[in-house]
């Protein structure tokens, strides 16, 4: 290791409790002896503050794009409008589409009700809903746009089924709500259906996840590897770190083809931020990750063990101390100060850990397996920003208007059909969802019978605020029924 090059990375110390815990990681790394060329980068509350909506500088990115490794802290994203998640967006920018997050129980020295827990989440880390598309459509409803592709779908999971090979992983457990969701989560479960018949010696299965959360909760010693969607992923891989100990303990590698990110699962947390009592484990755990993605695993393993061998030792920060079994409450830097002291040490009872240098090897995880399919156009759904009491007048209007191709079939408001035969207990908002469909067969549809039709509503003052087109995918809707349809 003495002749090893240092690496180049990029570290950022974040907001809140973040340049604490960054501090103390650091300080660990270096006593480990691992070889890092140590970029530093400003992002987050205060690049905000200065008028960037992004949080992030154009120098920044010129650093993240010149080493293609980072080691950033939490940051503090400004609530509201007018700025987006600077985690999100360092996320989808380098290509980040894996994020995946080990969640381990310490018993009995972290205090947890799952000794034997040992599971990995693998996340999906660009789309679904943290794809952030949001309108706001009328004065009443607002509405956020949920984008799953095939490609994304195929490659985190096979990400999942691969590194569960990698790390002798037994189970991919698949996690959606596609029982209500039977466009976006349906692909999501499709495709995991059809690439788990690529590896036969790991088992798989699939959940729905309010259950799925409920087992993880409960019993989540009946899970190896999961892997889920983005906003499923973010929710129930704090549930799994809870559970498992402390959130403040679980770290994060975000993974792509040619950058990586690694990172405490938790926030920044302000109202603890510069009082040295918050845990530096998490970012630890992110950096020990990084470490072994740089070819450094024999400097990984030493820190590790010397984190583990601190938890065994009953050293503890306010987060997981426990009088009677803690043996001393400490804070940040005394944290890391331990660690620091127990470096060279293995733990007693916990089991150790050894990372050894993995052979490269080619994986192909953007393998997308697509079959052309005919596309034809059926119909348009027109969105209306009206003050209609009931759909009874809206419906009876909008019949009337002449086309030599489409006609009303439905309208809907928050997703359930009122009209025709609507009943007037469902509650109504000034957002009315107004499906016109072929009359005759599919496919003679054109953009330009939409044209049409959108002059007609306006001529008898309709406010259209969103158009959408309905498509048969080899003669199958591409387009979901209200309830109640």
């Amino acid at each position: 290791m003495s002749n090893l090059s240092p690496t180049p990375i990029t570290v950022a110390y974040g907001d809140g409790i973040g340049p604490e815990i960054m501090e103390a990681t650091l300080r660990i790394l270096d006593a480990a002896g691992a070889k890092l060329d140590i970029q530093t980068i400003e992002i987050g509350e205060k690049v905000f503050e200065r008028g960037n909506s992004s949080g992030i500088a154009p120098e920044a990115w010129d650093s993240l794009l010149r080493t293609r490794v980072f080691l950033k802290a939490p940051i503090t994203t400004p609530l509201g409008g007018g700025v987006k998640s600077l985690n999100v967006t360092v996320r989808k920018t380098l290509g980040l589409y894996a994020n995946v997050r080990p969640c381990v129980s310490y018993a009995p020295y972290v205090e947890t009700k799952h000794p034997g827990m040992d599971l990995v989440m693998v996340r999906e880390n660009e789309e679904d809903l943290y794809a952030g598309v949001e309108y706001r459509q009328t004065e009443d409803v607002c509405q956020a746009v949920k984008l799953i592709s095939r490609p994304g779908c195929e490659r985190i999971v096979r990400y999942a089924f691969e590194y569960a090979l990698d790390h002798n992983r037994k189970q991919v457990t698949c996690i959606t709500k596609d029982n209500i969701m039977k466009l976006t989560d349906g692909l999501f479960h499709r495709v995991f259906n059809e690439i788990a018949k690529e590896y036969p010696q790991i088992k798989n299965d699939h959940l729905i996840v309010d259950i799925g959360a409920a087992r993880i909760a409960d019993t989540p010693e009946m899970f190896d590897v999961i892997v889920t969607l983005n906003l499923y992923g973010d929710i129930i891989s704090d549930i799994a770190a809870q559970v498992a100990g402390s959130v403040g303990l679980a770290g994060s590698a975000n993974v792509g083809d040619t950058c990586s990110m690694f990172e405490a699962i938790h926030g920044s947390a302000p109202m603890i931020a510069g009082q040295n009592i918050a845990n530096p484990s998490g970012l630890l755990n992110g950096a020990i990750m990084m470490l072994v993605h740089i070819h450094q695993p024999e400097i990984a393993t030493r820190v590790h063990n010397a984190w583990l061998a601190t938890l065994e030792s009953g050293i503890h920060t306010a987060d997981i101390y426990k009088p009677g079994s803690s043996k001393q409450k400490v804070g940040t830097k005394e944290f890391a100060d331990a660690v620091i002291a127990n470096l060279g040490q293995e733990p007693k009872h916990l089991a150790r850990v050894e990372y050894a240098k993995r052979e490269e090897r080619p994986i192909t995880t953007h393998e997308y397996t697509h079959t052309p399919q005919k596309k034809e156009m059926v119909g348009f759904d027109v969105f209306l920003d009206h003050k209609a009491k009931d759909a009874t007048a809206l419906g009876a209007t909008l019949s009337k208007i002449e086309s030599d191709t489409l006609q009303l079939s439905m309208i809907s408001n928050r997703g359930t059909k009122v009209w025709p035969n609507g009943m007037p207990e469902t509650f109504c908002t000034n957002e009315w969802r107004c499906r016109f469909l072929s009359k005759v067969k599919a496919g003679v549809v054109k953009h330009q019978d939409l044209l049409d039709l959108l002059r007609k509503i306006e001529a008898i003052g309709f406010d259209y605020v969103k158009i959408e087109s309905l498509c048969n995918f080899d003669g199958i809707a591409g387009y979901s029924l209200s309830q109640g349809e």
